[in-house]
């Protein structure tokens, strides 16, 4: 399997943090972006159709490596508009989201579920969530010596949810949502992973006509304040982009869609170990390879 990317070493000089100790080594698959279709995109030279295949291979991986967890973006599916192809009938995109959580059923660890934009575009939230074996699209969790937090930005700036929208890529988290972050990243002293669909480190979307999650600079300052996040994992904009803004790594990763061929599959084995402060990624197919220290 052929796994590229350019290892970045990334040293702390500011003061860090006091985390619980803990010497547990974690270990979390991640794949983002995979936009599970029964139609190719000609337009976008896309081939959307073998997700199952490219799903397998990450299935596979994450077993062969004993992984403890798994973490998918967002972006399950696609939605029914293809460009340059039929719109077809709304009603299969229920079953292709069934199809491609089967693809994922073989996983022999917890499997966490982030949502995207696309992820609505034929569907209700209520829909999703239900299809993922969720009451909320925002979460936390510990796992190992780490944190691990899910949001959800899958809301309209007037606070309502997606439903059924069609190209709508911007995001917004309402305030009762970071209510609940604040209250969420207080209660913990572990170091914490935050993970989004929608880039948070991103100003402006041509699309949005605007930044991907409109109150983003709300959301990045709290992260900041609470001096427990490490690192925020991305999907949406399915390029390898990495920065740091106050001290946290921001990652945006490679979406599993954007190749024609299902091996070598774009997808991440990312490693976290609490005692010596370290976040590794390891990229398959075009996903790039980091390591940091925190």
């Amino acid at each position: 399997m052929k796994r590229m990317g350019l290892v970045l070493l990334l040293l702390a000089v500011a003061a860090l943090p006091a985390f619980a100790s803990d010497t547990d080594v974690v270990r979390i698959g991640i794949v983002a972006d995979v936009h599970a279709h029964d139609t190719d995109s000609p337009a976008e030279l896309k081939v959307m159709t073998n997700y199952a295949e490219r799903l397998g291979v990450f299935v596979n991986e994450l077993n062969v490596s004993a992984a403890d967890a798994a973490i998918q973006l967002g972006d399950l599916v696609n939605g029914t508009f293809v460009m340059g192809a039929d719109l077809g009938d709304n009603t299969r995109v229920p079953q292709l989201l069934d199809a491609a959580l089967a693809a994922l059923a073989g996983l022999e660890c917890p499997l966490h579920h982030v949502l995207g934009n696309h992820d609505m575009y034929d569907l209700s939230k209520s829909d999703v969530l239900a299809a993922f074996g969720l009451e909320t699209g925002y979460y936390g969790f510990d796992l190992g010596g780490f944190h691990i937090v899910v949001l959800d930005a899958e809301f309209n700036p007037d606070g309502t949810d997606y439903d059924h929208v069609f190209m709508r890529t911007k995001g917004f988290i309402p305030a009762w949502e970071l209510d609940w972050l604040r209250a969420d990243l207080a209660a913990t002293d572990l170091p914490t992973v935050v993970c989004i669909h929608q880039p948070l480190d991103s100003e402006f979307e041509a699309l949005a006509g605007g930044p991907p999650v409109a109150n983003r600079v709300e959301v990045v300052e709290l992260l900041a304040e609470s001096e427990v996040v490490v690192a925020v994992l991305q999907g949406h904009d399915h390029e390898n982009r990495y920065i740091q803004m106050d001290g946290i790594h921001y990652i945006t990763f490679a979406a599993m869609v954007d190749h024609t061929e299902p091996t070598p599959a774009t997808f991440a084995l990312m490693t976290l170990d609490a005692a010596a402060r370290t976040i590794t990624i390891e990229g398959y197919g075009v996903q790039e390879s980091y390591n940091f220290l925190f």
